[in-house]
């Protein structure tokens, strides 16, 4: 009963905490109190496992498999569940299936009647709620939102959009922190000057504006002096900004590929369609809800120009949450997957963030010099183009690369210089042929060598490629305190605090497992040697599930199509086969004998998939949703069925070699802890190191497990000879 009006407590307690983007004491102690409040329904949901698997020490296989089995469902019902009530939603449903639970194990009437009541009160606050009107996000990088600006909220399983009013103009906001504006213009008209007080984009206006003066003096616009009349893909389309300038410059077969139905469908081609004047419902334009690089992969079509820009959210990335990032757009393999949908002298056109020292559009270049590098161009010293939209600073500016499989012609160059000359607020960081100022963009295309330009600069703008996807972690570790104190208030410090927060988070977790596991442990009464091996064997089990489990996420972000589809689908099926696995294991593992095969078969599995599982996916890439959904489930189950068979069968050994020692709550304790550890661990390990070796270790937490398994047998005998 505790847990349920915990939940509320810690529910509120979240949504009012204010984590400021700044270094400080103040933010530690902040993110410190998050993480234990929002560990205290997890601490009474695991007290409560480790007493039934205590009580119930012949039945532990079974339970250990309808646990999994019941997350595996929540998995299912979670983005049916986000996509109708929304996340705060989701936690108060959380709630009511625990008073269903607990409605259910209660051995008196009242305590029954109580859950009921519960149960009942918590539906009805979810009803009251919808929409958000009384629960909802409060502070978004550590700034109180405010709503009066808010005119249209909703959450889905991919993120919260929201329109907001500002002055005339309507943005959408993407997890309360990117926005995009709707674009308020008839094309056809957009050459026209606005009246005096008009402008929908600003607070005052003194004098006439002109849409096609104010969207052709943005750095994007390159693309489209250079292609007027080429057809577009555009990832990421958002409130249709690329979309309208190409359609009014003159192409007549504009393809958006947006990732959130929210903002294509409901906003853009409904709620607001008027507002956008049927932006996205034109003839020539063609919008489609997919992963842009999925569609792309998938797709036939050739195109003048691939061009994505400002194509994330920072939500995850600042929050240190690496395997959240939507960065499967801004690798070596995707920016060789753009090329192949070029017409012979088309060209990509990404715009990204960039700052006083360039980071962002500078790993872009160097993307795209390897990825030229890889389809046979020698020296791409002519094949690129960079433009800022002003003059770089801490704040940071939107920067275009242009580059393209064959040089930038004469033509081409001087088209780009006349459209410079004409708005002197573009400035050029890069031209074919020029004698262009020293910066990094010169620097690095005249070096024709990305990865050891990388090793000599401040910044990691090392190419990555789709076994290490993390475009976004440019800080290099040894100095990352320092250079982030070097930026600190500026729009680059929200970018690359997630690393900080990263650190943050794994030092309160070891602190946290120190404080409440090992150090009690070590002063516990009966504590003795023999207990440390046995439980070893937990530790590796539960470390070897998790790194292997986020791996396997991160890999099939891309078949997928989303981070939080891949999170769903491979949660989902791991815990459902792991409960199978786990309900069957009683039978299969009667002993240490049987339980090291199924830890060598696992290992065997773990280095097999590292090699086949990348190969499989690429090739499949370009199937139905609801296909790879199967192909998902025949990748994933089997793996999974054996991976739920070594804990619970290590816990019945244990049980059986320890009766009367406590250590069975131990083992479930520390398996957990390195579930949590584990976690975190397995994000730093990918970001230096990448996937591969991430899964790796997974193999050899599974291998150190196989060399642990007779502790738990030889564990009485341990025990008889201290007594």
């Amino acid at each position: 009963m505790r847990s349920l009006v915990a939940l509320l407590a810690v529910l509120e307690v979240v949504l009012h905490s204010a984590v400021s983007l700044n270094l400080e004491l103040r933010n530690f102690e902040k993110l410190t109190l998050i993480y234990l409040v929002a560990a205290v329904p997890f601490f009474i949901t695991g007290l409560l496992f480790s007493i039934v698997f205590a009580r119930e020490t012949a039945q532990i296989a079974r339970l250990y498999g309808f646990d999994l089995i019941g997350g595996a469902l929540a998995c299912l019902m979670l983005v049916p569940i986000l996509n109708v009530l929304g996340a705060p939603n989701a936690v108060l449903c959380a709630a009511v299936l625990m008073a269903v639970a607990a409605a259910l194990c209660s051995i008196t009437q009242r305590q029954k009647t109580i859950a009921a009541i519960i149960a009942v009160a918590y539906v009805v606050l979810i009803a009251a709620n919808h929409s958000g009107k009384l629960i909802d996000i409060i502070y978004a990088k550590g700034l109180r939102r405010d709503a009066s600006w808010v005119q249209f909220a909703r959450w889905n399983a991919l993120s919260r959009v929201e329109v907001d009013q500002v002055g005339l103009a309507k943005y959408i906001v993407i997890d309360a922190d990117a926005s995009t504006a709707i674009m308020n213009v008839d094309p056809s008209l957009w050459d026209r000057d606005v009246p005096v007080g008009s402008d929908p984009g600003t607070w005052k206006q003194s004098s006439p504006f002109n849409w096609k003066s104010d969207l052709m003096n943005a750095a994007p616009s390159l693309a489209n002096v250079l292609r007027p009349r080429g057809d577009f893909a555009i990832i990421g389309p958002g409130g249709g900004v690329d979309v309208l300038r190409a359609v009014a410059n003159g192409s007549r077969n504009v393809t958006g590929i947006e990732i959130n139905p929210l903002i294509a469908n409901t906003i853009m081609r409904d709620r607001y369609a008027d507002y956008a004047h049927h932006l996205y419902e034109r003839s020539g334009v063609h919008i489609h809800v997919a992963d842009g690089r999925s569609y792309l992969r998938s797709s036939r079509d050739h195109y003048d120009v691939v061009q994505m820009t400002l194509v994330d959210t920072w939500a995850s990335t600042a929050a240190g949450a690496y395997a959240l990032s939507e960065n499967n757009l801004y690798t070596v393999e995707a920016f060789r997957e753009y090329f192949d949908h070029l017409r012979s002298d088309g060209m990509i056109a990404i715009t990204r963030w960039e700052f006083r020292q360039p980071r962002e559009a500078l790993r872009v270049v160097s993307q795209a010099t390897e990825a030229l590098h890889e389809l046979g161009v020698i020296n791409p010293r002519d094949n690129f183009i960079v433009t800022s939209d002003g003059p770089l600073d801490q704040d940071g500016r939107p920067v275009i690369v242009l580059a393209k499989k064959s040089a930038f012609t004469s033509d081409e160059i001087a088209a780009v210089r006349s459209h410079l000359l004409s708005h002197p607020k573009l400035v050029n960081l890069y031209l074919p042929g020029d004698a262009n100022a020293e910066n990094a963009f010169t620097r690095l295309i005249a070096s024709n060598d990305p990865h050891g330009f990388a090793a000599s600069y401040q910044y990691n703008v090392a190419p990555v490629f789709d076994s290490s996807p993390f475009f976004f972690f440019t800080l290099k570790t040894a100095n990352a305190i320092a250079d982030l104190r070097g930026t600190r208030g500026g729009m680059d410090w929200r970018v690359n605090l997630g690393i900080v927060i990263l650190g943050m988070v794994l030092l309160i977790s070891i602190v946290a497992v120190l404080a409440f596991l090992v150090i009690p442990l070590a002063y516990e009464p009966q504590a003795s040697h023999p207990r440390v091996l046995p439980l070893s064997y937990f530790i590796a089990v539960g470390l070897g599930y998790i790194l292997v489990e986020i791996t396997l996420i991160q890999r099939f972000v891309l078949f997928l199509g989303h981070p939080t589809y891949a999170l769903t689908v491979v949660i989902f099926l791991m815990l459902l086969a792991s409960g199978t696995g786990s309900l069957t294991a009683r039978r299969l593992t009667a002993g240490p004998r049987a339980l090291k095969p199924v830890l060598l078969i696992i290992v065997i599995a773990v280095v097999a998939y590292l090699g086949l599982l990348p190969v499989i996916l690429r090739s499949l890439i370009g199937l139905n949703f609801a296909v790879k959904l199967l192909v998902s489930g025949a990748l994933i189950v089997p793996l999974g069925f054996v991976m739920g068979m070594p804990f619970p069968t290590g816990l019945r050994l244990l049980d059986e070699s320890s009766i009367g020692t406590g250590l069975t709550e131990w083992a479930w304790a520390m398996n957990a802890s390195a579930s949590v550890l584990g976690s975190v661990l397995a994000m730093v390990i990918a970001l230096h190191f990448g996937l591969n070796v991430t899964f790796l270790c997974g193999a050899l937490a599974y291998a150190l497990a196989g060399l642990l398994t007779p502790a738990l047998s030889l564990l009485r005998l341990s025990l008889v000879r201290l007594d």
